[in-house]
């Protein structure tokens, strides 16, 4: 029995729904149960001893790190000719991160699709504007992953480095940029009709990528990319203190956990089960015992999830007051 296209695509997303729930919840059921009841009752103090005023001071330089990226996203939109409020901007970025622990990247459709509806934006040049961010933001996580290189390679190393089959790897870095090379020369050179087609339909993409290129206010973007990732790793460092176990690892080691914990987001939904799980993994080679860097790992992604929950919902209902018309 052949399937739809539309099926085919139906089921495409609910697959990139389940199945990072459910290896995030395998995670999550493989802790508990590698965990003595005597450990968990350890967990468990962790959690009543652990000093929350940190976790206050985390929340809201997280919420000045959002309101940063939505200043930063108005150069960008500016730059093409369209005016946003502030308030828009923030709400849709707001809505983006909650809808990204639901169906992974679906946050940056949502963006998109926000400022469409409420501020006219056409939604290829939003959305080309959003990937435009993501690729600077990739470049500034590759950085911290040189800067934990680095400053911890050893560790680096046993953590990763030691499981990865390089060889494998490097055929199909090779394979891939070969490819991509391809692709793009003929896309930029081929008269095919379909690909005539798709330059027509992505004109508004490649104006959304290439505003970050051409924008005047470059060093502003640049200062609010600075500001946001510096808000990222404060966050990350403050957090350490929560519980005393932690609070004196190393600069090296807040950079590394940094970077692990990061990554892990991507695994499963907004990092749920795979955040605690590989921070606590990594804190293990700082002699960081498994019941104070799960408890440590579980603090900081709940309480950045409760605000990310908290903002959102705010956003959804705000929003269309906000716009509503007089």
């Amino acid at each position: 029995m052949k399937l739809s296209p539309n099926k085919k695509t139906e089921i495409g997303k609910w697959l990139s729904v389940i199945i990072p729930l459910i290896l995030g919840l395998f995670l999550v059921l493989y802790s508990y149960y590698s965990f003595s009841p005597k450990q968990l009752i350890i967990i468990k103090k962790h959690f009543e001893n652990a000093n929350y005023y940190y976790i206050l001071i985390t929340l809201f330089i997280a919420i000045l790190g959002g309101a940063s990226r939505a200043y930063r996203w108005k150069y960008s939109l500016e730059h093409m000719g369209y005016k946003t409020s502030f308030a828009n901007n923030f709400m849709a970025v707001s809505i983006g991160y909650l809808m990204n622990m639901t169906l992974p990247r679906s946050g940056e459709i949502s963006r998109a699709l926000i400022i469409k509806k409420y501020n006219n934006v056409p939604f290829d040049k939003a959305f080309g504007s959003i990937v435009a961010e993501r690729i600077v933001d990739l470049i500034c996580l590759l950085f911290f992953i040189i800067l934990a290189f680095f400053l911890q390679f050893e560790i680096v190393k046993a953590f990763i480095l030691d499981k990865i089959p390089f060889g494998k790897l490097l055929i199909i870095a090779l394979f891939g940029l070969v490819s991509f090379v391809v692709f793009i020369l003929i896309f930029i050179y081929s008269k095919w009709k379909i690909i005539n087609t798709i330059k027509l339909k992505i004109s508004g993409l490649k104006e959304g990528l290439l505003s970050i290129v051409y924008m005047k206010k470059k060093w502003c973007y640049l200062l609010h990319t600075v500001f946001i990732w510096f808000s990222f790793i404060t966050t990350f460092y403050i957090g350490i203190f929560v519980i005393p176990e932690t609070s004196s690892i190393s600069f090296g080691a807040v950079i590394t956990a940094f970077v692990v914990g990061s990554i892990a987001i991507a695994f499963t939904n907004s990092g749920f089960g795979s955040y605690p799980f590989l921070i606590t993994k990594i804190l293990l080679f700082y002699d960081i015992s498994e019941t104070a860097g799960s408890a440590f790992g579980w603090i900081i992604w709940t309480s950045q999830m409760l605000l990310v929950l908290l903002l959102g919902g705010l956003s959804f209902l705000l929003l269309p007051l906000f716009n509503r018309k007089k």
